[in-house]
């Protein structure tokens, strides 16, 4: 089979995004999800068959008279890189448009405070190579980050700075060579339980990225909300605690240096220090993975800190579900492996702190994703940007080549 042209895909965007999302539909359901007529769908359908890019995929199921034929894409045209970035790690995937991982996920140790644009280069590509896939089969690369990011604009206000005359995602496409698109990581963890996790089908959501920090991604009117300035989500800078510390925002009291991953682990550390039994003594490094396992296991000291950081997020989302109104509240990220440890005091707190009718109208469920939801969410960052957007990316690519090549 041919290589199928990329154009193919962007100038079929529409219908590129609805099979990505729900694997095999029907051309009924299709001309309903694109709001075009049969007519012209079964057309755009079959040239894309001819191209390579859909598949038939059987007949569905049917209540009586004929059974309509599926169509789904043929997965391995293109490929996508996902690269989830935390403050302390950085995992790689490659996924086809079906959204399923070919490669096995590559985790590596950074300190993103440390860390500059030319290495986070460097480590991509290195990766990419190691996958061993021809870089034309690369439809594009999804980073996902903390940070204030706007991803409109491809800009991080926190970390990975860059010349004033350029962005950030502007430096890591010439350097990969590869269009890319950077977006916050909790709104990435959003886009995943938005298309693929427990935020299917809601069209109002708060995601909570239980991580290093605490991140929010929220969905509004069926669509990821960004804000204003595209900075929406700082929920772990809310003002909440009076615990006298300093915030790396430089605030007092965010919630963040009372129930972040990061303050948990400090607070286990300085509650052994005083002579608190428990079992992470075993370890050599006490960190959140130390923590999560210890508390997965019962220990005392490690379930007792999570559930108090818990209630305070719980105090911080009773604020939200009043301003909001949502009708579901996702626990996702690192920190939702040990979701049953956070739901109890997270509901308590709600239950305390909100009016009984708001709270009863929210929902509080746990991730399935967990870790994968930020890598998905890298995956459908790239997918939403199907179109023009990754046609002007491409063209800025191509002028840039012939720019170095006049020289």
């Amino acid at each position: 089979m041919l290589q199928p042209d990329l154009s193919v895909l962007n100038d079929n965007a529409n219908i590129i995004q609805c099979l990505c999302y729900h694997n095999a539909l029907s051309g009924t359901e299709i001309s309903n999800y694109i709001n075009k007529s049969i007519p012209y769908t079964v057309k755009v359908i079959n040239g894309l068959i001819k191209a390579g890019v859909i598949e038939k995929k059987g007949y569905a199921d049917s209540n009586g008279g004929r059974k309509p034929l599926k169509y789904s894409l043929v997965p391995d045209t293109f490929f996508i890189v996902s690269v989830a970035m935390s403050q302390y790690d950085i995992e790689y995937a490659v996924l086809n448009l079906n959204n399923q991982f070919v490669k096995d996920i590559v985790k590596e140790k950074i300190v993103i405070y440390d860390m500059q644009a030319d290495e986070l280069v460097a480590r991509i590509d290195q990766y990419i190579r190691s996958t061993g896939i021809s870089a034309d089969r690369f439809l594009s690369v999804g980073i996902t980050m903390p940070g204030f990011i706007a991803t409109e604009r491809g800009i991080n206000l926190s970390y990975l700075h860059v010349d004033a005359d350029t962005t950030l995602a502007e430096k890591l496409q010439q350097g990969l060579g590869l269009p890319v698109f950077i977006e916050n990581d909790s709104t990435a963890i959003a886009l995943g339980e938005q298309k693929f996790g427990a935020a299917v089908e809601q069209n109002d959501a708060m995601i909570l990225n239980l991580g290093w920090g605490i991140g929010l991604g929220m969905i509004l009117d069926n669509k990821v909300f960004r804000g204003h300035s595209g900075l929406a989500g700082e929920f772990s800078h809310i003002s909440l605690v009076n615990n006298g510390k300093i915030c790396k925002c430089g605030k007092r009291g965010c919630l963040e240096t009372d129930s972040s991953l990061i303050a948990i682990t400090e607070n286990a550390v300085l509650e052994m220090q005083n002579g608190q039994k428990s079992s992470l003594k075993n370890y050599d490094v006490v960190d959140a993975n130390a923590i999560i396992n210890e508390a997965i296991k019962g220990d005392m000291l490690s379930v007792k800190l999570i559930s108090e950081a818990a209630y305070n997020v719980g105090r911080g989302l009773a604020m939200l579900i009043h301003i909001m109104n949502p009708s579901t509240i996702v626990l996702s990220g690192k920190g939702s492996v040990i979701g049953k440890l956070w739901l109890s005091p997270i509901q308590q707190a709600i239950y305390e702190h909100c009016i009984p009718q708001l709270a009863n109208d929210t929902e509080l469920v746990i991730s399935k994703l967990n870790v994968k939801a930020q890598l998905l969410g890298g995956s459908v960052l790239v997918i939403e940007h199907l179109g023009q957007p990754l046609i002007n990316k491409i063209n800025a690519l191509q002028n840039k080549a012939v720019t170095i090549d006049d020289k």
